[in-house]
């Protein structure tokens, strides 16, 4: 069979801002959609299953959420390389490479299904069952992880589209799935069947999904074929070169945010895990909704580095910091400085423990946010060894110093046992090396990236601080105090924070999105 050459537009992929803005702006999309379906299908499952059966799904879920570690950091390595093939319009190289880990996963997804059917036949050995209940845990688990074992080797086909930086589409496909399985979800239930109907209904649709995705990578990629006569051993060995860096950093994440949990529960008690748990799903949540921008930006820094683009690299290092910190602060001054209103207008007066924690967690969220696109230009364009490194030690030292710190200043110290080894990673070592792999002087860095995005938030932080003996311990009061801070940050941002030729260009890009939009409305 002939093989197809991409034209040179279908080679582009989804360059420029306005794809920027189309990959970012779903993601966000997803995000409030799900957050939303989340919070109007718990109660209702809980009210159609019951506690014990809805618990029951939760535990087979929870089950198959720790095979991710067999992806061993492929998956992100697919889509650096696919980025990089593509950089060198080499569509033989893409199509090898993903040939490889098509074949690669589909092993790895059949021995994590028997992996999972061992786990089912015995679960009444693991958990406390009726033979009832053992039964329909084993059902619903192994239709689970057969979309599991599915996802494995499709999930190629979303690393083809993610690499040519069309992640709206990975996004537009995620969010119609999600709609529909919610609206599966309530018509299974409505009509009167059980768990193991509405596992098997829910599972059907999002492996239908994945046809959807496999099509989309043929559309953004004509030329895509995958073949066992394409698999090669040294794409493996190319790609596990990359993909052993990724490996350490999950493994680093995931010791990152569980560790604290670990160390509380076993010198504090479950009861104290709770009074964590309460500030530490705020910071995730703050945290999620303003990084959003990193994870596109990956693919555009590989093609920077491939395409030996040092100027562009500035450029993203530059205005993805900026961004980033503009993204992240109102936010994390807003929850430091308002912590006691926050805790208590969501949970009650009992959680005064999580207060002095969210206030230490706000300060890691916002480290973390503003050196994110450090760690992507680190990780894309060639520097993920000392990514991975540093942030293995700084799991390492987080672990160290949380059990040094807990007996003595218990939640605050696991709280500081984070803050220290990620500030000093990020701020002394990660974010400085980002700097001068682009080659730009910290100074510079700082004066140009950061400067502008952190005076406005001091001053936002200062009125919020003058405010905050005034904020009672509600909900909305907060929100309209957070949205308040948010404007006036933007104001000064914009106004007085960005240099005149910045400000102009981010008008006039956002002109353009404008425009744009409006014609696709006046089309359709």
């Amino acid at each position: 069979m002939s093989e197809v050459t991409p034209t040179p537009t279908e080679w582009e992929g989804g360059t420029g801002l306005p794809a920027l803005a189309r990959n970012v702006s779903t993601r966000y999309l997803v995000i409030g959609v799900e957050a939303c379906l989340g919070v109007l299908l718990l109660p209702f499952n809980l009210a159609q299953l019951g506690a014990e059966t809805y618990g029951l799904w939760m535990v087979a879920a929870s089950i198959t959420a720790y095979f991710s570690i067999l992806d061993l950091g492929y998956g992100g390595a697919l889509v650096k390389f696919v980025a990089q093939y593509r950089a060198r319009q080499d569509a033989r190289a893409i199509n090898e490479i993903l040939s490889t880990l098509f074949f690669l996963f589909t092993g790895v997804g059949v021995l994590a299904w028997l992996v999972a059917a061992g786990v089912a036949y015995h679960l009444d050995s693991f958990f406390d069952l009726s033979p009832a209940q053992a039964a329909t845990g084993r059902a619903v688990l192994l239709i689970v992880s057969a979309n599991v074992a599915a996802g494995f080797a499709f999930s190629v086909f979303g690393g083809v589209i993610n690499g040519f930086q069309r992640y709206d589409l990975n996004n537009l496909v995620g969010l119609a799935s999600s709609v529909v399985v919610a609206l599966v979800n309530v018509a299974v239930l409505a009509a009167g069947y059980g768990l193991i109907t509405l596992v098997a209904a829910t599972t059907a649709v999002r492996l239908a999904s994945y046809v959807v995705y496999r099509h989309n990578a043929y559309r953004v990629f004509p030329a895509l074929s995958v073949s066992p006569s394409l698999a090669r051993s040294a794409r493996l060995r190319e790609v596990t070169g990359f993909s052993v860096f990724m490996l350490l950093l999950d493994w680093a994440s995931k010791v990152n945010y569980s560790v604290d949990a670990i160390v509380i529960g076993a010198v504090l008690g479950t009861a104290q895990v709770a009074v964590w748990t309460v500030a530490q799903r705020l910071a995730e949540v703050s945290q999620r909704l303003t990084n959003q921008l990193n994870d596109v930006l990956f693919p555009a820094v590989v093609d920077s580095d491939t395409g030996n683009r040092p100027d562009r690299l500035q450029l993203i290092l530059v205005q993805g910091t900026r961004l980033s910190l503009a993204a992240v602060l109102p936010v994390a001054f807003t929850l430091g400085l308002l912590a006691r209103p926050v805790v208590t207008g969501w949970v009650g007066p009992g959680f005064d423990g999580a207060v002095a924690v969210l206030q230490v967690l706000a300060v890691v969220v916002a480290i973390r946010v503003g050196t994110a696109t450090a760690n992507t230009v680190l990780k894309g364009a060639g520097k993920h060894r000392l990514l991975a490194v540093s942030n293995v030690l700084t799991a390492a030292g987080n672990l160290l110093l949380s059990l040094l710190l807990v007996r003595r200043f218990g939640l605050a110290g696991v709280a500081y046992g984070t803050l220290v080894p990620i500030a000093s990673s990020s701020l002394l070592v990660l974010f400085p090396a980002a700097c001068h792999r682009v080659g730009l002087g910290l100074g510079t860095a700082l004066r140009v990236a950061v400067w502008p995005a952190a005076w406005p938030g001091l001053v936002v932080a200062l009125g919020l601080a003058a405010a905050r003996p005034h904020v009672p311990p509600s909900l909305p009061l907060v929100a309209l105090c957070a949205a308040a801070a948010g404007l006036a940050y933007l104001a000064l941002f914009l106004l007085w924070g960005l240099p005149p030729q910045d400000r102009r260009l981010y008008l006039s890009k956002a002109a353009v999105l404008l425009a744009r939009v409006r014609r696709v409305e006046a089309t359709t």
